[in-house]
């Protein structure tokens, strides 16, 4: 059976890790450097690296600091912000990255999708969906969730998965940093929709939120989640022993540093 994996996210802004509420607020929590080594060594599955102003700046992805992230973990990177085109998809796997976020760069160039996927295989594309209910509608943003692209949120998603995405990441921008629990509505229309690994972003208030998640929505992959990793409210190896009691196969935890 495989096994769920549980990826906390560095969300990187001038060089340091922050987390706000619905994208909103955001305030510093720690070194990005430090943090990824703690999360893999301490039971992390994979670790995300967003640059989350990158995209609405207008900039390229910071990539020293990524560079020393990389040097310094152990488990599979996942990297976005300011993801524009195939030489910044090539930037960022020569930083140490094993897979490339795409977000706003896709939405405004969707055949960067497809490029990507050709020259790097599609299991290095992953597709990020920021996407939030709008008039009972769920639309894509852009620009780190500041931009209403107009949207439909699982009609752009099939679409990416059809240009060859190999991963969905779906942060509900209603839910983030809420802490009341996943978006299992959107997740579960995403799941039905495209049958490419679907990670679930946004809303994981505590290690009962995982065991609903994967127990309702077998389909989901993966949990993604920040401050409740970031801020010591919840350990991962004390997570994967709750999913593991419950049935939820899980990567065993090894090496606590």
């Amino acid at each position: 059976m495989i096994t769920k994996r549980i990826i906390p996210c560095l969300d990187v802004k001038d060089g340091r890790v922050v987390k706000g509420v619905n994208f909103q607020g955001l305030s510093d929590v720690s070194s990005p450097v430090a943090l990824g080594k703690y999360y893999s060594d301490n039971g992390a599955d994979e670790l995300v690296f967003y640059d989350i102003t990158a995209s609405s700046d207008g900039r390229k992805l910071f990539t020293d600091i990524l560079c020393e992230v990389a040097r310094t973990i152990f488990i599979p990177l996942t990297v976005g912000g300011g993801i524009n085109s195939l030489d910044d998809f090539d930037r960022v796997l020569k930083c140490g990255a094993d897979k490339v976020s795409v977000n706003s760069g896709a939405i405004k160039n969707p055949r960067l999708i497809y490029e990507a996927a050709k020259r790097y295989g599609d299991q290095c594309v992953v597709l990020s969906a920021d996407v939030k209910r709008v008039d009972g509608v769920f639309r894509v943003f852009a620009k780190g969730g500041r931009e209403n692209t107009g949207m439909e949120a699982i009609a752009w998603i099939k679409k990416g998965v059809s240009l060859g995405a190999g991963e969905i990441v779906l942060n509900s921008i209603d839910t983030d940093g809420v802490k009341a629990g996943f978006d299992l509505e959107m997740l579960d229309a995403v799941c039905s929709a495209v049958s490419v690994p679907v990670i679930a972003s946004g809303g994981a208030g505590g290690i009962e939120d995982f065991v609903t998640l994967f127990q309702r929505l077998p389909k989901v992959d993966a949990g993604l989640a920040a401050s409740i990793f970031h801020f010591g409210e919840v350990a991962i190896s004390d997570l994967k022993a709750v999913l593991k009691a419950n049935g939820i196969p899980v990567r065993e935890v090894t090496n606590i540093a």
